[in-house]
């Protein structure tokens, strides 16, 4: 086997078409993977951050102190996870003929360069769904899970995978205000904090709209103009900081075969809380811990380098995104599995 020594090409990461591409992750507004669960920048590929027990945290300890007497104790248990920020890589190649024949040449970087990160977007939001945003009983991934169905169970237990029936959504006798906060509920009481984050469905979010009675809390008895249910008045309905959309699809078949695109999010909903402000000592739902000490990565641990393959006749855009996406407590989301019909 011969070796030759790398040249600059080989080992340089290209910061312009990095900074292109790390805005074109901020704008693609149809992924939310790095928003359910928000991105903590780590410097190791791998390492551990502590876990706590909530039911030391929310006992009730202080008692009446005498004088020259000491304060009641407390105290809490740590406990460690680990991460570890896997790498996944996508190239595009430019040859040298197309480049030549170009009007623009610089754009064929920057179509590359967006290329590979729409490419990097659909893996790492169809990877959260696949682990995240999937039906299961209660504890597989979330601890309150609820089911659509075409009837409802005497008796609605979210914790219990036997007897969590709700009726679908697109049914209007279905009652998804209610539901929704029959969750909130849940998750307050179990954690002491209240969800702040509810992520649709791309399917489930136009359903809900239309529901009669989403419609008739927004119509408020109006008598001119339509009753509009958007995003902002969404999440105002449900008490929620924020709605999400899943929006992104994916072509399910290999290539060469007939296209079939579906939606990454599929007819589910989750209701999470998401901290103000992440941080390693902070409560969420999920994290993502994006490698940032990675040679010349970004905050999302993505870096894109171009280089030459002399015997390809051709520059080669290569992404890398370095991250791994973390339940950190099941607690702190409520699942709603296939929804609507």
């Amino acid at each position: 086997m011969s070796y030759t020594s790398p040249s600059r090409g080989d080992v340089h990461v290209n910061a312009p078409l990095t900074n292109l591409s790390i805005a074109y992750l901020q704008s693609a507004n149809n992924f939310v993977a790095s928003r359910v669960f928000p991105n903590i920048p780590v410097a190791k590929q791998s390492d551990a951050y502590f876990i706590y027990d909530r039911g030391e945290f929310n006992r009730d300890e202080m008692k009446e102190r005498l004088p020259g007497t000491e304060s009641a104790g407390g105290s809490y248990d740590i406990g460690n996870e680990t991460y570890y920020a896997r790498t996944r890589a996508l190239h595009k190649d430019i040859p040298d003929q197309v480049r030549s024949n170009a009007d623009s040449p610089i754009q064929l970087d920057r179509e590359a360069t967006e290329y590979v990160t729409h490419k990097g977007l659909i893996n790492r939001e169809s990877l959260w769904a696949s682990n995240f945003f999937i039906p299961g009983d209660p504890g597989d991934v979330w601890t309150f899970v609820l089911d659509g169905a075409t009837a409802r169970s005497p008796n609605v237990d979210p914790t219990n995978g036997t007897s969590n029936n709700i009726v679908y959504w697109n049914d209007a006798a279905s009652t998804p205000i209610e539901d929704i906060r029959t969750m909130k509920r849940y998750v307050l009481e179990s954690t002491g904090f209240r969800p702040n984050i509810l992520t649709f469905g791309r399917v489930t979010y136009d359903t809900v709209i239309d529901h009669p009675d989403i419609v008739g809390r927004m119509d408020r008895g109006q008598t001119t103009g339509p009753a509009i249910a958007n995003q902002e008045a969404l999440a105002a309905l449900f008490e929620v900081d924020e709605i999400l959309i899943m929006d992104g699809i994916k072509n399910t078949t290999a290539e060469g075969q007939t296209a079939s695109h579906e939606f990454i999010g599929g007819k589910h909903a989750l209701l999470s809380y998401r901290p103000i402000t992440p941080g390693l000592l902070t409560p969420s739902a999920g994290y993502t811990f994006s490698w940032t000490g990675y040679l010349g990565a970004g905050s999302d641990g993505m870096r894109i380098k171009r280089f030459r393959l002399e015997n390809l006749a051709s520059d080669r855009v290569e992404i890398e995104m370095s991250y791994d996406q973390k339940l950190i407590s099941k607690d702190l989301g409520a699942f709603f599995d296939n929804i609507v019909q």
